[in-house]
């Protein structure tokens, strides 16, 4: 199955946003991707945290919402929203959410971010908490491929890759591909982006699919880009430093079959 990690340096306009994102989605296609899969905040990277408050949509309908069902129907591929705010009952906080579209342009999983982005350096602060409130359980889907081929598929969202046992459980539930909608600061994503996704994979004997916000931020904020597909061995199949672009890989039940064949070590676990 050839797979589609979509790269954007989103800004403050929804509308300008979405033109750029349905620019990639129609590239990811015509390339024969059956899944793209967007950054987080692909629909707004706001000039300050109580932005996306604004832009909140009730589950079910909405302009983000139409916009990703409309696009996965017209190219006929999977389409995983990165994130887009959610309402909650609490009218200062938002989930951050990630909906998953089949080709038919139906919603069939949805994912709130669990594990919630602090970082403070003095130069550099962020606290999600104060606009996002936390999801409470993993979320898993079934994507059936053009050739009948089930792929199990786990949710996860940027900061959630410090936290192993989130994939250890989609592991444990079968999965094969891991996906990642992203924006990592450029401080961290230097640091530890590549080594952590690349750890996700070998522990998880799984793919990781990566997609990334990436580039200079009209908000001030830059973040790492560097959205990739990591194999089950660990190798990076494919990366792209920065700039708004498609990342293209074809990810092969064989191959990881055959990994987890070599290296039983998902069989081998104790704890």
């Amino acid at each position: 199955m050839k797979v589609a990690a979509i790269q954007m340096v989103s800004g403050a306009q929804l509308q300008a946003n979405l033109a750029q994102a349905a620019t990639l989605i129609a590239q990811a296609a015509h390339a024969g991707a059956e899944l793209a899969v967007l950054p987080e905040y692909f629909c707004l990277m706001g000039h300050g945290d109580r932005d996306k408050l604004a832009l909140a949509e009730r589950p079910g309908d909405g302009v983000v919402q139409r916009f990703l069902s409309g696009q996965a129907r017209t190219h006929g591929l999977w389409l995983v929203g990165g994130t887009l705010p959610l309402a909650t009952s609490d009218a200062a906080r938002v989930h951050n959410s990630t909906l998953v579209f089949d080709p038919q342009g139906d919603c069939v999983a949805r994912y709130d971010k669990i594990h919630l982005f602090g970082f403070d350096t003095g130069a550099e602060h962020f606290d999600e908490a104060r606009t996002i409130l936390a999801g409470s359980r993993p979320v898993r889907f079934v994507l059936q491929t053009r050739a009948g081929v089930d792929w199990r598929v786990g949710l996860s969202v940027c900061y959630d890759l410090r936290f192993p046992e989130l994939y250890r459980a989609h592991a444990h539930s079968g999965c094969d591909l891991l996906l990642l909608p992203s924006a990592f600061t450029a401080t961290t994503g230097r640091a530890h982006w590549e080594v952590l996704l690349r750890a996700r994979a070998i522990e998880n004997q799984a793919y990781v699919l990566a997609a990334a916000q990436g580039g200079q931020h009209e908000n001030g904020r830059r973040t790492w880009g560097r959205s990739m597909v990591v194999g089950p061995w660990g190798d990076v199949l494919v990366q792209q430093a920065q700039g708004s672009a498609v990342v293209l890989a074809d990810v092969r039940q064989t191959h990881l079959r055959e990994v987890r064949r070599q290296l039983p070590a998902l069989r081998h676990r104790v704890l």
